[in-house]
């Protein structure tokens, strides 16, 4: 029998996923920047990965690549002082897995 001398089957799953945020603290007398980097990877291909800063979110076709880094911006004001903006990070697969992340920064004087 072959089959007995194959290997572990790799399971589906959804991306693996991991982000940077460059600096986790927003100025709230001025405007300001959250941005950062996400990076997926996964065996059967990205399609597609969004940020979203509390309700406002970017997104980016993956291209089917099996690793995939992007580069998000916000520009955000008038927050106020020690709010906390929440930060969602997801991607999906080309089987359809997601995955999400959620963090968020915060506010200061």
């Amino acid at each position: 029998m072959c089959a007995a001398c194959l290997g572990e089957r790799e399971r589906p799953g959804p991306p693996i996923l991991t982000f940077t945020i460059d600096d986790p603290l927003v100025v709230s007398t001025r405007q300001d920047t959250v941005a950062g980097r996400i990076h997926v990877d996964d065996s059967d291909g990205i399609d597609s990965v969004w940020v979203m800063l509390e309700t406002v979110e970017q997104g980016e076709n993956g291209g089917f690549e099996q690793a995939f880094t992007w580069d998000y911006k916000f520009v955000v004001q008038g927050f106020q002082p020690t709010a906390q903006i929440p930060l969602r990070f997801r991607a999906r697969d080309i089987a359809g897995f997601e995955v999400q992340r959620d963090t968020y920064v915060v506010v200061i004087p």
